[in-house]
């Protein structure tokens, strides 16, 4: 790619992103009614053509949508800075997602929570989405081969933390939970899940069995 080739592609992309925000806020803000080609362009300052030549119409614009979502929370967990320690590592992760969702909560509402009613994703996009849950994945394995996590496999655990970590952000999200308070839950979740996969000495020393043992000795 020529320096000036890149310079469109770069150009291309913000315009790109300036109209999937525009259309996810229309979206979550005054709901499918106002999805249309005409209405997004206006929003944006775009001519029609411009959105017609990037997505190819309404449909094709509804799964980029979704797939934008996905590819914002992928990027934000693959620039996780590199931590000898897996499992520190992995609890980032987990905060980094939390993050993810509250900042961009009209793109997760598009992606969990139904805001594009009939929508059904091909299943080529679904496999594009399923990369973002691989990370996590991925980073559980990591701990499990360090021995930093136990009693599972990748997927198990993976698949716990996932549905405690949606909950968490899709109630917040939803306004049941406000700072302090939501920050102190979620990590207090989030530790609660990991709990029972930590080898014993990771554990905090109240469920330490030795602590345990000794305490009924007493």
């Amino acid at each position: 790619m020529t320096v000036y080739q890149q310079a469109q592609q770069e150009g291309q992309d913000v315009v790109r992103a300036a109209i999937l925000d525009a259309a996810t806020h229309l979206l979550v803000t005054e709901g499918p009614v106002a999805l249309t080609v005409r209405r997004i362009s206006a929003e944006v300052g775009c001519s029609t053509k411009v959105i017609y030549t990037l997505f190819g119409g309404k449909d094709s614009l509804t799964e980029a949508l979704w797939l934008e979502g996905f590819a914002r929370v992928e990027r934000r967990l693959l620039d996780l800075p590199e931590d000898r320690d897996s499992l520190a590592r992995l609890r980032t992760g987990l905060q980094v997602y939390r993050a993810y969702a509250l900042s961009e909560s009209d793109y997760y509402r598009v992606m969990f929570q139904g805001a594009i009613a009939g929508f059904s994703p091909s299943p080529d996009a679904l496999e594009t989405a399923k990369r973002s849950f691989l990370i996590l994945v991925e980073g559980v394995a990591r701990c499990l081969e360090e021995g930093r996590l136990r009693g599972g496999t990748a997927e198990e655990i993976a698949d716990v933390l996932w549905m405690a970590m949606h909950g968490a952000v899709s109630l917040e999200i939803s306004g049941y939970f406000d700072e302090p308070m939501s920050s102190q839950r979620y990590r207090l979740l989030c530790d609660s899940v990991l709990t029972p996969f930590l080898p014993p000495d990771d554990l905090p020393s109240d469920d330490r069995p030795d602590d345990k043992l000794d305490e009924r000795s007493a």
